[in-house]
């Protein structure tokens, strides 16, 4: 494509050189450029681009976007000046790949919790609606039936559009894609065309990235900032954060809420380890989901599928008959009757929903035995927060290691347990291996008790020391409870 067509819509400040020749690619990472690729020097977390200019030009760069021109810029390449490199970098991608968000009815999730299952839950139904779909999630990427490996929860631009352009290209109507706060402030999102937007909620996360809580709250805010007048967003104003998102936005704004007036609404009839009789818009529906969250996750579906032209009736008879997305609440029975739930939870805020909702349904002298780590490499201040979390909704905690990373998973164990205050010190153990840790809690588990696994969820791999060891937590659960 001829870089007069690539740069279409940017803010370029200057060009120097011939934009009327053609390059065989964009990118940014300069060990992928090959001969007559434009390379956009983007400024990121830990390096700087404009580093790597000159070997991208070893490489074969012909063609380079940045926002500080090097000193002797080289008269055989053709160098584009602009003001915000990573916001051209997304939109480069986008004209290089034929603009194909623009072919697709595509919908981003963003929030803390809740975008895996939304997403994921809108793709299958849509599927069963008869549309052929595209998927971008934390578990796994989905073009129709066929799964491409998910490395993060949002692709970095190039291969964003390269995907979507595929969904074009096989026939996809629809796309659903979940916007992390970390796509949105490096600008992997520009230059794609949304139709609808949907906020779930916004807790403490991710804060070894943002620094604030407002500027988290920023990062997830651009995202409805810059959708289109004729897209929809769509926000949980059961968070007090849904009504800031809609400040500023041009789309057509609507609002869910399972506590109060909304334009959509869901309240809970009854619920118990199978699922939960909800009612929504007045409707009910039995469905396979539990806890108050999973509600209102689906009440977002329902909404964002009506929106997009479905019609309810089909709405509600798929809604009844979807599953929960993996390591979501995912529940393992065993033969000695002891429920086994394995969650992703791995935030204050989700980890307390999912020990709430487990404690609404389990009755009499039925015990909670919770299994619970924390990533290495990540948000510090979370640890103490989860461990008291667990201590103060569960009659047994085993505390152990998640993702340690570079950490030594013992020092991390020693931050949890700082959280955990003296009266509930009996109620907990440590066990850093967490293999064994799953195995005692199995142990310690009578008939009707409830072991809840929580922290990696969908995820088959532990990481230690920079190696990722295979580890399923549905796979050492089921192991254990077969013995039990």
């Amino acid at each position: 494509m001829k870089i007069e067509d690539i740069i279409r819509g940017i803010d370029v400040i200057s060009i120097n050189g011939a934009a009327d020749k053609s390059v065989t690619a964009v990118e940014f990472d300069s060990r992928k450029v090959s001969g007559d690729s434009l390379f956009v020097a983007v400024r990121g977390y830990n390096t700087d681009g404009h580093d790597f200019i000159g070997a991208a030009i070893a490489n074969g760069a012909t063609a380079v976007i940045c926002e500080i021109l090097p000193e002797k810029p080289s008269d055989s390449i053709c160098w584009i000046r602009c003001r915000d490199s990573a916001r051209a970098l997304g939109e480069a991608a986008s004209n290089f790949y034929g603009n194909p968000s623009s072919d697709l009815h595509l919908v981003g999730v963003t929030g803390t919790n809740g975008k895996t299952t939304i997403a994921s839950l809108l793709y299958h139904m849509f599927t069963r609606l008869g549309y052929k779909c595209g998927l971008f999630s934390t578990v796994c990427n989905y073009i129709n039936e066929k799964e491409y490996p998910a490395t993060h929860t949002t692709p970095d631009p190039v291969q964003l559009n390269s995907f979507l352009a595929k969904m074009v290209e096989e026939g996809c109507d629809y796309a659903f894609m979940e916007v992390s706060s970390h796509s949105a402030h490096q600008k992997r999102i520009a230059g794609l065309r949304f139709a609808g937007g949907i906020f779930t909620n916004l807790t403490h996360d991710h804060l070894d990235y943002h620094k604030t809580f407002d500027n988290y709250l920023a990062a997830k805010k651009t995202f409805f900032d810059e959708l289109p007048p004729d897209a929809f967003a769509l926000v949980n104003i059961d968070d007090r954060n849904g009504k800031v998102m809609l400040q500023n936005t041009r789309a057509r704004q609507y609002t869910f809420s399972v506590r109060g007036m909304a334009d959509y609404r869901c309240s809970i009839i009854e619920q118990g380890f199978e699922g939960m009789q909800l009612r929504i818009q007045g409707d009910e529906v039995w469905t396979r989901f539990i806890g108050d969250y999973n509600a209102s996750n689906l009440l977002a579906v329902f909404a964002a599928s009506e929106l997009l032209g479905a019609a309810r009736k089909e709405i509600l008879t798929i809604l009844s008959d979807l599953q929960s997305v993996a390591g979501r609440l995912e529940v393992i029975k065993s033969p000695s009757g002891i429920s086994g739930i394995v969650d992703y939870a791995h935030t204050p805020d989700a980890l307390l929903n999912v020990i709430n909702t487990i404690n609404k349904i389990r009755e009499g002298n039925v015990q909670l035995i919770t299994v619970v780590g924390a990533g290495g490499d990540r948000d510090r201040t979370k640890r103490p927060r989860m461990a008291a979390i667990s201590a103060e909704g569960s009659d047994k905690v085993i505390l152990t290691s998640d993702n340690p990373r570079s950490e030594d998973p013992e020092s991390i164990l020693d931050e949890m347990e700082n959280g955990i205050s003296a009266e509930l010190r009996r109620k907990y153990l440590r066990i850093a291996d967490r293999r064994e840790a799953i195995r005692a809690a199995v142990m310690m588990a009578n008939r009707g008790d409830v072991i809840l696994v929580a922290g990696k969820g969908h995820e088959t791999y532990q990481e230690i020391k920079g190696v990722k060891y295979h580890f399923d937590d549905r796979e050492e659960l089921k192991s254990a409870l077969m013995l039990k």
